[in-house]
């Protein structure tokens, strides 16, 4: 398996690069994001062929072709093994029916730090580990987060004596709890940073110091957003699980996915892509709709970001979607880089009505507004006595609004436990869910995090001197 970015030939010709390398990059040096050079294939008979299997098994399987010589059969087997068993049920994402009514629960949030992120997260931490430790390397993550991402990231490699990791997320903009979760981490290696400004600031720092190359290079900068392929090659094995829970490959299935920086969703892209039976996809968004809008009209223009009670969706310029976009370009790389370069600088990006006409084949999209979100979580528990978080409820409400076939089985993706969410959620029942036990001490624990401006010099600085140490020191407890 080799590797290409998606601006593959704006910056000359580099060969293609095996996952190790991938890995540890995240970004493309010319700006662009990894993805296979061609997908791997399962026939019909290789999918019914897993029906059955365990989820780490079922993991090893899809996996494998991703990752080549990369980890040798066992070690790459123990990562997978280590990493789940992590998670409090081993199913890892049950699939609940909601019902009769041909809708499907299937629950990401089972990990550690409870989102679907920990699903991608917990294997890519040890893979990071094993390979900087096999290099006798030390590597610096920059990441940043809408919420999710960060704490999950944290999890998995929070006390690694082969990383740092440096988060960003948007000050006052992420819930109590989502906060809670990376700050109270006092390990050494990890630093909190809240910056002055939305997600896509907080993504704008992060890609800013990839593109400094001589920054890039003195601190071994990786990646663990969804930039990084090795995210989206974890995240395709759910949508294999709930497919076969449903009957693939002798019947077709179809996802609702809440999203906002459309990793998700690309990796249920990229199951179908490699043979699964997938009928059809509904994007959901909530106010901050720049999704939405692209599947309605071909045009991607970014508007202001809005806080929601969906703060992890709150984004306009979604990472992601440059790998569909690569598709939709034909899969040219320099076509693709001269595109993205206009989009920063207008905030539009437009493609032609035969590629639009073809993504609508597959993806449908729509958009949840505040009210109806808590009017989702309140239906959904009502009808089903399922309690869901405000982005699943974007999901859900989505999906009944975009079902094309109600034979088809349709899956929405429950992203994250309620009780990271409690407000919105026990203002829509009336009920305030509770954290998991291991969690019940969350509000009282410390505290440790950084402020910063929306400057990448002032955060090039802070990771400088914080790098030029070996543990950090111990900073002032500071609220978002």
């Amino acid at each position: 398996m080799r590797y290409i970015s998606t601006r593959h030939g704006s910056q000359g010709e580099p060969a293609p690069l095996g996952f190790e390398d991938i890995m540890l990059a995240g970004l493309a040096r010319d700006g662009g994001l990894y993805l296979p050079a061609e997908w791997p294939q399962f026939s019909k008979a290789e999918i019914a062929a897993m029906k059955g299997l365990g989820y780490t098994e079922l993991a090893f399987r899809i996996m494998r072709p991703f990752v080549g010589d990369t980890f040798d059969e066992a070690t790459f087997r123990r990562l997978i093994a280590e990493a789940y068993a992590s998670f409090e049920t081993p199913d890892v994402a049950p699939v609940k029916p909601l019902g009769d009514s041909g809708l499907h629960l299937m629950e990401l949030f089972h990990g550690p730090t409870l989102a679907f992120k920990d699903v991608a997260l917990q294997l890519l931490g040890r893979m990071l580990d094993h390979t900087l430790t096999a290099r006798n390397r030390h590597a610096t993550i920059v990441g940043a987060t809408s919420g999710d991402t960060g704490s999950a990231a944290i999890e998995a490699v929070r006390d690694r004596k082969t990383i740092d990791i440096f988060m960003l997320f948007p000050h006052g903009r992420v819930s109590e709890v989502q906060r809670r979760q990376m700050t109270t981490v006092l390990a050494p290696n990890v630093h909190n940073i809240a910056i002055q400004g939305t997600f896509d600031d907080c993504q704008d720092l992060a890609k800013a110091c990839f593109n400094d190359l001589a920054f890039r290079d003195r601190h071994a900068l990786t990646a663990v957003n969804s930039i990084n392929f090795a995210r989206v090659m974890a995240q395709i094995v759910y949508y294999f699980w709930a497919a076969l829970k449903l009957g693939a490959p002798d019947r077709p299935v179809a996802f609702t996915v809440p999203s906002g920086n459309f990793g998700n969703v690309y990796a249920g892209y990229a199951a179908k892509q490699m043979g699964l039976p997938v009928s059809h996809f509904v994007v959901g968004a909530n106010s901050n709709d720049i999704l939405a809008r692209f599947f309605e009209t071909g045009v991607m223009t970014m508007s202001e970001v809005v806080p929601t009670y969906s703060p992890s969706m709150d984004i306009q310029v979604s990472s992601n979607f440059e790998r569909l976009l690569f598709d939709l370009y034909d899969r040219n790389g320099v076509t693709l880089a001269d595109a993205m370069t206009a989009f920063r600088s207008t905030g539009t990006l437009k493609v032609g009505a035969n590629a639009l006409a073809g993504v609508r084949q597959l993806f449908d999209a729509g958009r949840v507004d505040e009210p109806a979100t808590l009017a989702a979580i309140a239906d959904c528990y009502r009808c089903f006595g399922e309690t869901i978080d405000p982005h699943t409820a974007v999901g859900y409400a989505v999906a009944q609004q975009h079902r094309r076939d109600t034979s088809v089985p349709m899956v929405v993706l429950a992203t994250a436990h309620p009780a990271k969410f409690p407000d919105a959620v026990e203002k829509a029942t009336g009920e305030r869910p509770k954290l998991p036990a291991r969690l019940g001490d969350l509000m009282d624990r410390a505290e440790r995090l950084d402020g910063l401006p929306n400057d990448v010099e002032a955060l090039k600085a802070m990771i400088d001197e914080r790098r030029a140490t070996s543990q950090a020191p111990v900073r002032a407890k500071v609220r978002s």
